[in-house]
């Protein structure tokens, strides 16, 4: 959907100082240029729940990271999120990779309960599915940050 180089780029122009992440098939092939930047650090986790509780150090610390995790890692990492977004009130800011949204006719249950879950927490977001959508990540990313609030972009994976 998107090169590696337009993220970096466009990362760094949004002024995100790191991206934590747990990369999915979809996000994997931007690890070269998100690796390979002077401007934005890279930083690996094992598992999604420490992609939250990292995240929330670097911007305690006077970073701006930014998480890129799959859904399915969305789910797992629940409790850390929750302490992050909504005990500590970090307004932190996620790319999450959005599992079999274009199989239309996937029962993929990461499917089903990704809008539902992030409705129930309250969480804004924004759908990417076009090519020309990393723009609408900016505005999003942007007015989030504006508000001081946390916010993801659901990055539309699978096969059409």
């Amino acid at each position: 959907m998107f090169t590696g180089t337009a993220v970096e780029n466009c990362l760094a122009q949004l002024g995100v100082t790191d991206v934590v992440w747990l990369p999915d098939s979809v996000m994997g092939p931007w690890e070269g240029a998100l690796a390979a930047s002077q401007r934005i650090a890279l930083r690996r986790v094992c598992r999604e729940g420490e992609a939250w509780a990292l995240a929330g150090g670097l911007w305690l610390g006077g970073r701006r990271p930014l998480v890129m995790i799959q859904s399915t890692g969305l789910f797992e990492s629940g409790d850390a999120l929750r302490n992050m977004l909504f005990d500590f009130r970090l307004p932190l800011y996620a790319m999450v990779g959005y599992r079999s949204y274009l199989t239309a006719d996937s029962r993929d249950t990461a499917k089903q309960f990704l809008e539902p879950v992030l409705a129930a927490w309250g969480v804004d977001w924004v759908l990417l599915k076009e090519a020309n959508d990393l723009e609408r990540f900016s505005e999003h990313y942007s007015a989030s940050r504006a508000a001081q609030r946390p916010g993801m972009s659901l990055l539309a994976e699978g096969a059409m």
